[in-house]
């Protein structure tokens, strides 16, 4: 009896000291996390750049650094190297704008310079933690860059408007003034429409108000949304095209949060790559969306059957947004499997909109028959500026329906 209770005990023991050290690391991961807020809110050069070349490079599809192939790559293959990593990651590793590093590269002073400003400055990433010794991309890059693609966002999002209450029907704190009923003891008397009470007067020419003629506000109570933000990361969304639909989501996950719904995520390209169950952690989110990078094909028939598995049994206001610019090009009869994902998402109450980024005809097509299946809206973008905007319309779409 004594030993048993001398091992409980030690287990015990064990169990609190676990428990320190996740709060330390945890509180540890926050103060970091905190520092990098204050550094970007702050302005910090350094900070922000590193950010964004995190950013780029995961957007790009490159997931590490290693200064021997990149300046092998600038000096013997330019075009090709410059289409690899585009003019930002370029001037940020370099210090030169990319114009004039292409002009000079072939000089033997310049190619020394550069060569030590790549490794000065990857080097710089590795002791910051944002990159590992190998050059892969850490968890602390990643997070650095969803905070960068964040504050971007949302100083894009603040000067146009869109997160104001402008696009949607304001939401009342005792649920949405809707339609109208006679008027009864113990209704509030602010909850009294007065234009509506004052024409029913009048229509049964009464010289005042009587107490038959009060009409007042029929609450309805606001459900709760769940909505899960369907991206798609297939090799044609590279570059500047994913970074701005990874900040469309980050824009919805902001606003639907703040409005306590909840927002999931299904990363698809040929197969499900990341998944997120609809969730109000804001952090968790664009952490998740921030590692999105573009590869391969594209099955929408996949994220669909997805969808249906990560939404809750329980009766909610279910919606999928399908961010897309190919309609699909995955599986046996792409097409048919999709409208059969489709169908049976309807029946288990879930919604679906589609944006498309420049859809050719066929494409289109299957996305008017996608939406009509699943009772939502289509949207076909020509300007990539807009989808913030767009998926945030939408959102607001499914708020007007409550």
């Amino acid at each position: 009896m004594v030993v048993g209770s001398i091992e409980q005990k030690r287990k015990e023991i064990k169990k609190i000291s676990n428990r320190k050290k996740h709060k330390i690391r945890d509180e540890s991961c926050k103060s970091r996390e905190n520092k990098l807020i204050v550094s970007i809110i702050r302005g910090d050069k350094k900070t922000i750049e590193d950010g964004r070349i995190i950013n780029d490079a995961i957007n790009r599809g490159i997931m590490s650094f290693t200064p021997e192939l990149i300046f092998e790559q600038l000096v013997e293959r330019y075009s090709i190297a410059k289409n690899i990593y585009g003019p930002s990651i370029i001037r940020i590793l370099t210090n030169y704008d990319e114009e004039y590093v292409r002009r000079n590269i072939n000089i033997p002073e310049f190619k020394v310079k550069i060569k030590e400003n790549i490794e000065s400055n990857i080097e710089r990433l590795k002791d910051r933690g944002l990159i590992e010794k190998d050059g892969k991309i850490t968890k602390e890059g990643i997070k650095l860059a969803s905070l960068i693609l964040y504050m971007e966002e949302l100083n894009n999002l603040v000067p146009r408007g869109i997160l104001g209450e402008k696009l949607h029907k304001r939401m009342f704190v005792y649920g949405d003034k809707k339609n109208t009923k006679e008027y009864k003891r113990g209704d509030l008397y602010k909850d009294i429409d007065i234009r509506k009470s004052i024409r029913l007067a009048i229509r049964r020419n009464h010289h005042e108000i009587k107490e038959t003629d009060l009409r007042a506000f029929e609450k309805e109570g606001r459900g709760q949304i769940y909505v899960i933000y369907g991206l798609d990361a297939s090799g044609s969304m590279k570059g500047k095209k994913i970074e701005t639909c990874k900040k469309a989501g980050i824009a919805l996950a902001y606003k639907a949060i703040e409005k306590k719904d909840k927002v999931g995520l299904i990363v698809f390209g040929s197969e499900i790559k990341q998944t997120v169950e609809p969730t109000g952690d804001f952090r968790k989110i664009i952490y998740e969306i921030a590692k999105v990078r573009a590869s391969k094909k594209t099955n929408i028939a996949l994220t669909i059957k997805k969808a249906i598995e990560l939404f809750p049994n329980k009766e909610v206001t279910k919606h999928l947004i399908l961010l897309t610019d190919a309609l699909p090009t995955e599986g046996k009869e792409p097409d048919k499997e999709t409208l059969e994902a489709s169908s049976i998402a309807k029946s288990k109450g879930i919604t679906i909109s589609v944006v498309g980024i420049k859809l050719d005809s066929k494409g289109e097509n299957l996305a008017k028959k996608i939406v009509s299946l699943g009772d939502g809206r289509l949207y076909i973008v020509k300007d990539i500026k807009n989808i913030d905007k767009i998926i945030l319309e939408d959102y607001y779409s499914l708020q007007n329906k409550l």
